[in-house]
């Protein structure tokens, strides 16, 4: 859609008549094309603020997604990366454990050092309903601080414990810090970005979720050829420590209180759960005014000065309680189309999580590879992750623009969701060839070529998934994404704790096959949401159990 023109008549006008009328709150279903030019309009509506991050220029705002994807990409390094050495980890934890000398101690300790990955994974989920809760209270950038402060500490210190005890409380406590910047990227991005532009930038976020696991491999693999493993956590503490300084010294909030205009008639047609009057807000208003949004105007403020950037804190976003921002996550995962998405999640990086907990023992004992053998072989992750990044971005935005047109112009979430088929046939598919391949002792390559289609996958098919339900309920991108990715967490903690006694039990074809056919169950669920998804959204929102989750109108964000 880069060669499509903007309306600029009703890109930035936030003095229009439309504030006069009644506002309704279309969960998603908005007018993103002209109905007589069929140009673009900007969703979110601009303000003239100099300050606002819509208007930032667009090389700042795609260094600003680098930077985001960094850390996204670092969050992971440490949470699966040491993995790749769990035999060493075990011997080194429990003296007297070998695969070879004592396998049925070596099997048992390996179950208790599984819990350093499977903990720190699940509280990555869980310290989100910390930190999202800050991030839409307070703001983006003092939980991109502190969350890697804690995770910086965590790396420092795991590099010198020695004991059981004392690491496995290291690693809690850094996946509390590493999963931070995994949920709060996409309210950031949304901060940004316009509605048109957000599919691609996402879709660079979902390969850094899979990248991040995969780098974290690759490189911790080739650390152990020459070193002790525990180089690992030294090489990333240097990594998270560059991540840190980047966020403090060049990393300004995102977060901006805006206007909300009042939706076109077209989009407001639309059959909605409620309605709220609309009033004529500062378009200029500062993250530390919400009062601002107030009736009346005040001058336009100047350009903020860098020093002024640093501040960690820049006042309350929201006037809405912490509490109810900590429990909304709870009420929204019972809303269906939440709860498929992070159905997508579980069934993709879910299973991902359970075939990193066990790739070292199953390639070892397969074709005898080395642990930095293993740690190469997951190129074949970033192969598939950087192919699913244009057929889940651009190629997103591309479906849901050619419904967009055939709707006279109006935008429904569910028209992005037909750009789920490449994701339903290739991660079955992956689970399948992993599977067999490690089964039936086929070449290495096979087994490889399950791993890069997975991630494909996971590129592709949830970051569609999770644009949809983003776009469904923007104001609360955060909760919903703490949703998505707090399911997903819990759901691959317990899969990675059983997937070794799973393996063992059934067997790599049955183990895999099953999951195969679990993910083509929930990504084939498209279909329906497609065809049904926008009455299912207004119906739910109306259900008494949801109604304490509906969101105050300091949350509005224009769209």
């Amino acid at each position: 859609m880069a060669g499509d023109r903007i309306a600029a008549s009703l890109a930035a006008n936030p003095h229009s008549d439309r504030g006069d009328k009644k506002r309704v709150v279309t969960l998603g279903n908005v007018r993103l094309r002209d109905q007589d030019t069929n140009e673009i309009i900007l969703i979110p509506t601009p303000s003239s603020d100099p300050n606002d991050p819509l208007n930032w220029p667009q090389w700042y705002k795609y260094y600003m997604a680098t930077v985001i994807c960094l850390a996204m990409m670092i969050c992971n390094f440490l949470a699966a990366g040491p993995s790749i050495a769990m035999v060493n980890i075990t011997m080194e934890f429990f003296v007297g454990a070998h695969p070879g000398r004592n396998p049925k101690l070596f099997h048992e300790a390996v179950a208790k050092v599984a819990y350093f990955f499977t903990t720190c994974a699940l509280m990555q989920g869980i310290g989100n309903f910390f930190w999202v809760p800050v991030a839409n209270k307070w703001g983006r950038r003092p939980t991109y601080v502190f969350s890697y402060l804690i995770y910086f500490a965590s790396a420092v210190w795991l590099c010198f414990e020695r004991s059981y005890g004392g690491f496995l409380a290291g690693r809690v406590i850094m996946g509390f810090g590493a999963g931070a910047a995994e949920t709060i990227a996409p309210i950031t991005i949304a901060d940004i970005f316009f509605l048109h532009e957000r599919g691609t930038v996402m879709a660079l976020y979902s390969s850094f979720l899979a990248v991040g696991v995969a780098i974290g491999l690759i490189i911790s693999g080739v650390i152990t050829i020459d070193h002790h493993w525990r180089v690992i956590f030294q090489v990333a503490s240097a990594l998270v420590g560059l991540v840190l300084l980047i966020a403090f010294f060049a990393f300004p909030e995102t977060a901006y209180i805006r206007e909300t205009p009042s939706n076109s008639d077209d989009s407001s047609s639309t059959g909605t759960p409620n309605q709220r009057s609309s009033t004529e807000k500062n378009p200029t208003a500062t993250i530390s005014d919400p009062e601002s949004r107030r009736v009346g105007s005040s001058p336009l403020p100047k350009k903020a000065s860098y020093l002024s950037t640093l501040k960690i804190f820049h006042g309350t976003i929201t006037h809405e309680s912490f509490f109810k921002l900590t429990v909304r996550p709870l009420g929204l995962i019972c809303l269906p189309p939440v709860l498929w998405a992070a159905l997508v999640e579980a069934a993709t990086i879910g299973f991902l999580v359970a075939m990193t907990s066990n790739v070292e023992i199953a390639y070892e004992a397969t074709y005898r590879f080395k642990s930095w053998q293993v740690g190469v072989c997951f190129v074949s992750a970033l192969v598939g992750s950087l192919a699913g990044i244009p057929l889940g971005g651009w190629w997103g935005d591309k479906v849901a623009d050619y419904f967009t047109k055939r709707n006279n112009g109006i935008r429904d979430p569910e028209m992005r969701l037909p750009a789920m088929i490449p994701a339903m046939i290739t991660a079955p598919l992956g689970l399948v060839i992993f599977g067999v391949g490690i089964e039936k002792s086929l070449h290495w390559m096979v087994p490889n070529l399950g791993i890069a289609l997975l991630n494909f996958a996971i590129v592709q098919g949830t970051n569609v998934a999770l644009v949809y339900v983003i776009d469904a309920y923007r104001p609360v991108a955060g909760e919903i994404t703490l949703a998505v990715m707090g399911f997903k967490s819990l759901f691959g903690f317990l899969l990675s704790f059983y997937t070794n006694t799973w393996v063992q039990q059934a067997g790599y074809l049955n183990a895999y096959g099953t999951m195969a056919a679990i993910s083509a169950a929930v990504l084939v669920c498209w279909v329906p949401l497609y065809f049904w998804g926008k009455t299912i959204r207004h119906v739910t929102w109306g259900w008494p159990v949801i109604g304490y989750i509906h969101w105050s109108e300091d949350r509005e964000v224009g769209e």
